[in-house]
């Protein structure tokens, strides 16, 4: 199929940084082609597409991460001027491969209505509810943000306090597979957390989630750092895989929005305005069943 310029010329991670070892070969796909890429011991990324004329494609590490393009990508990226921070501490934890649209997976990390019913302990717990009203804007360079988020969680970070707290919440979406999460960072009160969550489509339905942490909490390992946001997106996975259509539906009238979806609602909207149609759902569709638990497309590397 044709993939639209929005997204074939666009940068895509594949690997969190530290999870790469130096002069091997990884293959793994990307917008449904397979591809390769390797570091050199010097750390220098160089990708191809895996056909006969192995033609090389755009590749560059920035902010923890490989990014690898099969178009031409602008040479602009988006910023994350936290990653620059002396006293943050940057690393990556880990990647899933996950049976759904990228788009799918950016969405639930912007939902918090889920928090109370899939993260309970963590990021919610009932009878705390309700997603209190919050803003939407589109900002310069036309990036999505929700800010002045509240929600009640027992433990919002390893080293959140045993009663539980308000976490204040910003979310930002900086291109249609890459979202950011500002989160209040226990300690500092004038300051917060980054949580990167950098989506590789695979394919139309099937995707990989690579998450960068940008914390500036001094005394979790980075084991404990880890666990944590692993064990996070560990509960989030049920609820993916189990997503009907794997493609994210644009039209408001296939699922009915609320109040609380006000985020979601504008990302729709967005992609939808600037032409995105790689990993989307249209009615004349048939929606696709769920395949068998940890079935991957082929050529993928978990």
């Amino acid at each position: 199929m044709t993939v639209e310029s929005v997204v074939w010329d666009e940068w895509y991670p594949v690997a969190i940084a530290e999870d790469v070892t130096p002069c091997k070969v990884y293959k793994t796909r990307l917008l449904g082609h397979s591809i390769e890429y390797a570091c050199d011991a010097a750390g220098r990324l160089t990708a191809w597409r895996d056909n006969a004329e192995r033609t090389p494609c755009r590749a560059l590490t920035r902010y923890h991460a490989h990014w690898v393009s099969l178009g031409e990508p602008s040479d602009g990226f988006f910023a994350l001027p936290e990653f620059d921070e002396p006293d943050r501490r940057a690393l990556g934890a880990g990647s899933m491969a996950v049976h759904v649209s990228g788009l799918r997976a950016i969405e639930n990390f912007l939902d918090m209505a889920h928090f109370p019913y899939v993260h309970d302990g963590y990021l919610g717990s009932e009878p705390y509810t309700d997603v209190l009203p919050y803003d939407v804007s589109i900002e310069p360079p036309g990036e999505i943000f929700a800010r002045n988020c509240r929600f009640f969680q027992p433990k919002g970070a390893p080293t959140a306090a045993e009663e539980g707290h308000d976490a204040q919440y910003v979310y930002r979406v900086a291109r249609p597979f890459v979202a950011l999460l500002y989160k209040s960072s226990p300690g500092h009160q004038e300051r917060m957390d980054v949580i990167g969550l950098f989506v590789q489509p695979l394919t139309e339905e099937w995707c990989k989630a690579h998450t960068l942490l940008l914390y500036l909490d001094e005394t979790t390992p980075d084991s404990g750092l880890r666990l944590f946001q692993q064990t996070i997106f560990g509960q989030d996975l049920m609820l993916l895989s189990n997503e009907i259509p794997k493609k994210m539906p644009l039209d408001s009238r296939f699922e009915i929005p609320v109040r609380a979806d006000a985020m979601s609602m504008a990302y729709r909207r967005w992609l939808d305005q600037r032409g995105v149609r790689y990993g989307t759902y249209r009615e004349l569709e048939s929606p696709a069943m769920p395949a068998p638990a940890g079935h991957l497309p082929t050529g993928e590397i978990a």
